[in-house]
């Protein structure tokens, strides 16, 4: 039942593709922007951060996108950028530093299908950001951000990546982390039709990272439809760009919780709140993690403890009620720490890295925070059982891998 599509993406040409592509602007440090502005003049940052040509970074709103999509234009218009003659489905290959692999397919998810629940959601968005996204790809016309979708592995889908991992990529890079990506086009029609024909025996499938973008062009479409009244849209519209990966291939990791203070309580009295929920250990200087559902690790004035959830005082209802994440906040965050609003309270704040666990006891050996606390990832079954049931995941819940470069491949509207 669900709808996917090949398109006709906008690329950069071979020689270009590794200069081309960028992480996603957020996750740069100021430094870091700047030095790949200033000496790489084919960066997709200076797309995204049109202003810089003219030292002007504050920018924003309609005049931002407007030149965002001026930017955008002159790169097609230098040759950079050319768009494919015919639609295809595009394989994209992430081989990480840590050697992972991760094998999807680039092609354009149906917003009829993210309305009717076809493609299934767990996160909650916010409106405000939806209409801001959504009035910055209706006036730069493209999107270069794929949204992360997640589908029941297939064996014959399986069979036509391996039919073409198998052959020289169209493009093959490595970045300054050390990430191997790839990307080879799938232009056969017989091919493609077996693609569309598998998804379409598929019942549902999942976001796993990209809620926002999939709700923006879910209101570009309904925007576009009304805005022609009786007359169909483009059926670029009625689309997404989508990353589709085998739910094996999909990489959950955790968000810790840090705080910034007690809440005016002092350690004695904030451990004694916890008893009623959690038996707690005191590990010391050990860098305790967890690795079991329901335990947590806490960091607190120089000591490490590992809590275990008292199962006979707390009751599970349903499958948000078993979520580590919400069972924290319902335990501790909210009835003794204050924490009522995840994703706005200045005193909380989230880490996500392999070595978090140290960072997490730095930052709050420092003074910057109070008390943080470690947890088991999600996995991907607690995560379609929480969209299947119609429930969505606290904030900050999953950090999902993989992450892929912007500019490589652009769904134009």
């Amino acid at each position: 039942m669900a709808k996917i599509n090949p398109f006709k993406a906008v690329r950069p040409t071979r020689d270009k593709v590794s200069l081309v592509a960028s992480r996603s602007y957020q996750s740069y440090t100021q430094e870091e922007r700047e030095a790949r502005l200033d000496y790489n003049p084919f960066s997709f940052l200076h797309i995204v951060n049109p202003g810089y040509k003219y030292h002007q970074e504050d920018i924003s709103g309609q005049k931002r996108y407007s030149l965002v999509r001026n930017r955008y234009l002159e790169f097609k218009e230098d040759g950079i950028f050319v768009q494919d003659e015919k639609p295809c489905f595009y394989i994209y290959r992430v081989v990480n530093r840590e050697g992972q692999i991760f094998t999807g397919i680039v092609a354009a998810a149906s917003t009829e299908d993210y309305e009717n629940n076809i493609i299934k959601r767990h996160e909650d968005t916010i409106e405000y950001r939806e209409q801001i996204f959504k009035d910055y790809l209706k006036t730069v016309g493209f999107n270069a951000e794929p949204v992360l979708l997640t589908y029941p592995d297939s064996s014959t889908i399986q069979t036509i990546l391996e039919k073409y991992t198998e052959t020289r990529a169209e493009f093959e890079f490595t970045t300054t982390y050390r990430d191997t990506h790839y990307l080879w086009l799938v232009e056969d029609d017989e091919d493609i039709c077996i693609i569309q024909k598998e998804f379409s025996q598929m019942d549902a499938i999942y976001i796993a990272d990209g809620h926002h973008r999939s709700a923006s062009s879910y209101l570009l479409s309904v925007d576009a439809s009304n805005e022609n009244n009786e007359v169909k849209p483009k059926d670029t519209y009625r689309s997404f760009m989508s990353y589709l990966i085998p739910e094996s291939e999909l990489r959950i990791h955790e968000f810790n919780r840090l705080i910034k203070d007690l809440n005016g309580l002092t350690k004695d009295h904030f451990l004694l709140k916890l008893d009623e929920y959690y038996r707690i250990e005191n590990r010391g200087l050990e860098l305790y993690k967890p690795s079991k559902k329901h335990h947590f690790s806490m960091y607190l004035d120089g000591e490490f403890y590992s809590l275990y959830l008292r199962r006979t005082n707390y009751e599970f209802t349903d499958s948000l009620s078993e979520l580590d994440t919400h069972i924290l906040y319902i335990t501790i965050l909210k009835p003794i720490l204050g924490i009522t609003d995840l994703r706005n309270d200045s005193r909380i704040d989230y880490g996500y890295d392999k070595h978090n666990v140290i960072e997490m006891k730095n930052r709050i050996d420092s003074g910057e925070f109070a008390v943080g606390f470690g947890l088991v990832p999600v996995t991907v079954d607690e995560m379609k059982r929480i969209a299947d049931e119609g429930l969505t995941m606290p904030p900050k819940s999953t950090y999902i891998e993989p992450k892929l470069r912007s500019g490589v491949a652009i769904y134009e509207f």
